[in-house]
């Protein structure tokens, strides 16, 4: 997002931040609120143009939230919806968008408050892994043709009793509705919100041989070093990978495995 978009953004997600602050909220409800909000805006394109015209009074496209929400949401979901029209957005789309982001943030807030968004952030990356290892699955999840109702059943089967509870909603609304994102995309973002959390950056460590404990907290306090910000650590095992291993950091990757030094070599050499 740019411009008047990102700024409305950041003052959303503060505003997200102080009231799951709060105990009398219940984070995982407001989850599931700001998630409908986004599904009817994403369909009502006239609506969200409404709600985002920079010709109208903030305070009055507020009111019109409420109107339409009042009755089908908590007050506390209205008074989120409200005060996000109530800001300037670059383009309409861009007010759906940032809805969708503060209702996966609302569930991980409660994840984070159960003590177990630790286990959600590790079931987002290794769900990934099987997807992208699984193309009958992933055909089956992302098939334009099959029912959100039957892919929500195919998750369940796949995730209920395994998974905790934020990651089987996140995961489900992602796959019922991607809105255009490709289903490795969807879930590598949700992994990056729920690092950002806690202010973490996360590392893709991929090697060769599973990590010791001691070489896992030793890599850890490293990147953290090197990054200056708590890092978590997305472990990957890959046999092709000779050697070393190969860490990736965002568009950034550290290449230490023996596999590509040879590489590079071979390319010196030919060159």
């Amino acid at each position: 997002m740019n411009g008047a978009s990102r700024e409305a953004l950041a003052a959303a997600r503060e505003r997200l931040d102080a009231l799951t602050d709060s105990t009398s909220v219940d984070a995982a409800q407001l989850a599931g609120e700001l998630a409908a909000v986004t599904a009817l805006l994403d369909r009502e394109v006239s609506l969200r143009r409404v709600l985002t015209d920079p010709a109208q009074a903030g305070e009055a496209k507020a009111e019109l939230a409420q109107r339409l929400l009042g009755s089908q949401v908590s007050g506390t979901a209205a008074d989120v919806v409200s005060s996000m029209v109530r800001a300037r957005w670059s383009q309409s789309r861009d007010l759906v968008d940032a809805l969708e982001e503060l209702a996966n943030t609302a569930d991980l807030t409660a994840a984070q408050k159960a003590g177990t968004l630790d286990d959600v952030e590790d079931e987002l990356f290794r769900f990934g892994r099987i997807v992208s290892s699984n193309t009958e699955l992933r055909a089956a999840l992302t098939d334009r043709k099959a029912t959100a109702s039957a892919k929500s059943e195919l998750l369940r089967s796949l995730l209920g009793g395994r998974a905790d509870a934020a990651t089987v909603r996140l995961v489900t609304r992602l796959v019922t509705a991607p809105r255009g994102r490709s289903l490795e995309a969807g879930l590598e973002s949700l992994s990056k919100l729920a690092a950002e959390r806690r202010d973490r950056v996360v590392a893709v460590v991929t090697s060769a041989v599973p990590l010791s404990d001691t070489q896992k907290r030793r890599l850890g306090a490293a990147l953290a070093k090197l990054y200056g910000r708590q890092m978590h650590l997305n472990l990957d095992v890959d046999p092709e990978v000779v050697g070393g291993m190969r860490v990736q950091v965002g568009d950034e990757v550290i290449n230490g495995s023996l596999a590509d030094r040879i590489e590079d070599a071979a390319r010196r050499m030919a060159s």
